[in-house]
């Protein structure tokens, strides 16, 4: 694994031609979720079967939390509570159309990343396939990037995610009309309520947008199943819909 910065971003390599990110291979760029210390997601680059050469890309966000959560980041401030509160109280689907604080900040830096994409630093995938995706708050990074870019994807990867800032999402959505995305959550979501999650998929869906759903039985997690499904998304293979 290599550590160093990107476009502003402190970002760690794993995977390619030499463990480290090298060579020209297909490039995936996966944003962790609110807390995590920005190293969680990495394992997955041994657990994902994706094809020989490809290379992983770990962002970390720019915000830390603090003693309070261990030395974990997040890409905007949250407030857990409120947002608990407010899921409880039947006001989750008002929360998807507000606009996080800082979400057009975190935007500019990861679309920065990604138009570094050819040059010296981060050599364009000789296939030309690039996947952008994310666990929960990073899978929301990642498609609010997705929907404010041209730059070309061959896949968005969405693990627990929900709508936010979803007016100018539904604005943008026919830009990326045609592309896939994997989309997985949790039938027992205690964080993210599955309802939403449906609601971004049929929402991507009625756009235009290639979605593979891969729900499962559990919380707010990475489940096995979508894992594999990862491996077969970057593949190229559809998996079970």
């Amino acid at each position: 694994m290599k550590d160093g910065m990107l476009a502003g971003l402190h970002v760690r390599w794993v995977g390619g031609d030499d463990g480290d990110g090298g060579g020209d291979g297909p490039l995936v760029v996966l944003l962790h979720g609110f807390g995590a210390p920005g190293d969680d997601l990495v394992p997955l680059a041994e657990e994902i079967a994706a094809p020989p050469g490809t290379r992983f890309l770990f962002p970390v966000a720019p915000m830390s939390l603090g003693p309070e959560y261990g030395g974990g980041r997040a890409w905007w401030p949250l407030d857990i509570l409120r947002y608990q509160l407010e899921v409880m109280q039947g006001r989750g689907e008002a929360l998807t159309f507000e606009v996080p604080e800082g979400v057009e900040d975190v935007r500019a830096k990861v679309v920065a990343l990604l138009a570094v994409i050819g040059t010296e630093a981060l050599p364009a995938p000789r296939d030309g396939k690039v996947f952008l995706g994310g666990f929960s708050q990073g899978s929301m990074v990642a498609l609010d990037a997705a929907l404010h870019t041209d730059v070309p994807l061959a896949g968005v990867i969405l693990l627990s995610s929900v709508p936010i800032a979803r007016h100018a999402w539904r604005a943008n959505y026919a830009s990326r009309r045609g592309l896939r995305v994997l989309q997985s959550h949790g039938d027992q979501d205690p964080l993210l309520p599955l309802f939403l999650a449906e609601a971004l998929r049929d929402e991507l869906k009625a756009a235009g947008i290639d979605v593979t759903w891969v729900p499962f039985r559990g919380g707010h997690t990475i489940a096995p199943n979508v894992i594999d499904a990862v491996g077969s998304f970057l593949g190229g293979a559809r998996a079970e819909r």
